[in-house]
């Protein structure tokens, strides 16, 4: 049976929480590889909508195990605040597992953020500030604390000495912020201990083993594949592998064992936070589409920046990711506009690229060379088969697969999980 890897193919917010639950019934697990609770999916089930910040979006599939992998960063505060958010109404989250080589992203990691943040000011990179880059920053400095240091207070408290050690100097003597108390921290983080422990698994193991039982496992990636801080627009990345290959280093199942990769790219773009974005548009176009896409930040509310379909891009992410599959969403949210601009390469300086320039500063330069399709004006929402689209509709579905480098295999026509064309088995 398969393992199948779902990615973000632009700068996130692509809807893959739709698609997740659009395979759940065939889904036996769902895996959080990467990220924290710094994004968010926004699924909606049977008119209610589910706002996920840290839980796979495989919580709300009945059936289904949700997991969070060894390379998420967890924030337990959140955790249980979303777990009990989704108890109380109705939901079981009961079989949920949490590997114990996952880092715990505590409050320290919080407080240096947002200080951080505000010190870089016109060079922020604009972050959540809920504290998943230094928490990363930790992971890799051999500091950090994992889930199952938290079941052992003598290591936790080592583990936290040696974290503030420095960050305490850094918060007294550059941002002019107390020191944090040892004994503050260990004392929240041990609190959570007996919620925790029944959750806490090598969960590697139990992936690798249900996928030998012949069960179906996706992988969900947290942001997308323009944020992955080796592929994306670094530095204006997230700190972790958002890309098909970090759904190995995050889970601990090996790369032989994924047969499908699913990408999924909105009708035209967005992003949130600092960064280049070639097809951004700053006029009433940019203002109607984040009105019509309901275009906020999940997790911050922020306005997210909206902008036409940039092709590069998604042949840029169906090369990176090994992309089998696209599935397209939001193509409702375009209805009502006569001409509709796709972006199909780059002006730089004069000179054409039909693919992301290679440095930054080029692709910083980079004005859309665009192609014009007509628009449309009939409600899409109920349509199930890609002919009962308008014709122009259609057209523009075609148009965006030649240009995007995979097949488009489902089109999402409106917020519920039953708002979709299927155009082709991705299992």
């Amino acid at each position: 049976m398969p393992a199948i890897v779902l990615v973000g193919a632009q700068w996130g917010d692509e809807g893959k929480g739709k698609a997740t639950d659009a395979l759940g019934a065939q889904l036996d697990y769902v895996v959080k590889f990467n990220g924290g609770n710094n994004a968010g999916h926004t699924v909606v089930v049977g008119g209610e909508t589910y706002a996920l910040h840290l839980l796979p979006s495989g919580i709300l599939t009945p059936g289904c195990t949700p997991v969070i992998g060894n390379g998420v960063v967890v924030d337990l505060a959140v955790l249980f605040e979303e777990i009990d958010g989704l108890t109380a109404r109705g939901v079981d989250c009961s079989a949920l597992r949490v590997s114990a080589n996952a880092h715990v992203i505590a409050p320290y990691h919080r407080v240096v953020d947002k200080v951080t943040e505000r010190f870089l000011g016109k060079r922020r990179i604009g972050t959540t500030g809920r504290g998943i880059g230094p928490a990363y920053a930790d992971k890799i400095n051999r500091v950090g604390v994992r889930i199952q240091d938290v079941f052992d207070e003598g290591i936790l408290r080592q583990k936290v000495e040696g974290a503030l050690d420095q960050k305490n100097h850094l918060l007294a003597k550059v941002y002019n912020r107390r020191a944090i108390g040892v004994d503050e921290i260990v004392d929240e983080l041990l609190g959570y201990v007996d919620r925790l422990r029944p959750m806490v698994c090598d969960t590697g193991i139990e992936l690798v083993r249900g996928l030998d039982e012949g069960k179906t496992v996706l992988f969900e990636a947290g942001q997308a594949t323009m944020l992955d801080v080796d592929h994306g627009t670094y530095p204006f990345v997230t700190s972790s592998s958002a890309t098909a290959a970090g759904a190995c280093t995050g889970s601990g199942v090996p790369p032989n064992r994924i047969d499908t990769v699913i990408a999924v790219v909105k009708a035209y773009t967005t992003r949130v936070g600092e960064g280049p974005f070639p097809t951004e548009l700053h006029d009433e176009d940019g203002q109607r589409l984040r009105q019509q896409g309901a275009e906020f930040g999940t997790t911050t509310g922020r306005p997210r920046r909206c902008g036409w379909y940039d092709a590069p891009i998604a042949r840029y992410a169906a090369r990176v990711n090994g992309v089998t599959d696209f599935v397209l969403t939001k193509l409702d949210v375009l209805t009502g506009w006569d001409r509709i601009p796709v972006c199909v390469a780059y002006d730089v300086d004069g000179v054409r690229h039909d693919e992301i320039p290679m440095t930054q500063s080029d692709f910083h330069h980079a004005t859309p060379v665009y192609e014009h399709l007509d628009g449309w004006s009939e409600d899409i929402s109920g349509c199930r088969t890609l002919e009962e689209l308008p014709k122009a509709a259609q057209r523009y579905v075609q148009a965006l697969e030649d240009v995007s480098g995979a097949r488009i295999s489902a089109v999402g026509v409106g917020p519920s999980r039953d708002d979709l064309i299927v155009l082709h088995d991705m299992v």
